[in-house]
């Protein structure tokens, strides 16, 4: 298979078929990993984060924001990348297994299809304050914060090239 086949296989976009095949995957006694995000404009600090959530697990599913959602969370002016292109490099990062889409403004609907044993976020959130808080407590799941990696935002990007000099 050549690379660019292995990538695309990595995406996911029929939620029936993922629940399939995270079934099989806890069958087999595979811990699962989870997070969530826009993913707008891949950075350095969102590669370490994700690093790091990956070691954590044997499967590591990363769910990301559809266009319209990201638009709702941060504004008209985004998302920058489409959900496809977003998505596409998630896949390229071989240290992530599966990525795949969710609709809504926040992930508890994918949660409830996939049901992670570790949900991941960035240590800029508390745990009690998250809205998949409860659905994950519903079937026993641990929710893990991962430090957050200072100086490194998608917004601060943004901005950074707003401001700069037109050449």
């Amino acid at each position: 298979m050549n690379i660019l086949q292995s990538i695309f296989n990595k995406i996911i976009l029929d939620h029936q078929k993922l629940k399939a095949m995270i079934e099989k995957l806890k069958r087999e006694n595979k811990t699962i990993v989870f997070t969530n995000g826009c993913f707008d404009i891949l950075h350095t600090g969102h590669v370490t984060y994700l690093a790091k959530a990956k070691e954590l697990g044997d499967v590591f599913i990363v769910a990301v924001n559809s266009n319209a959602s990201v638009k709702r969370l941060k504004g008209n002016h985004r998302p920058i990348n489409q959900l496809e292109d977003r998505m596409f490099l998630l896949a390229s990062l071989c240290f992530i297994d599966i990525v795949t889409f969710f609709e809504e403004d926040t992930p508890i609907e994918i949660l409830k299809i996939i049901q992670p044993h570790i949900h991941v976020k960035g240590g800029d959130y508390k745990i009690e304050n998250l809205p998949e808080k409860t659905i994950i407590d519903s079937y026993g799941g641990k929710i893990v914060l991962i430090p957050f990696v200072e100086g490194y935002s998608t917004t601060k990007i943004i901005s950074k090239f707003k401001t700069s000099p037109q050449s």
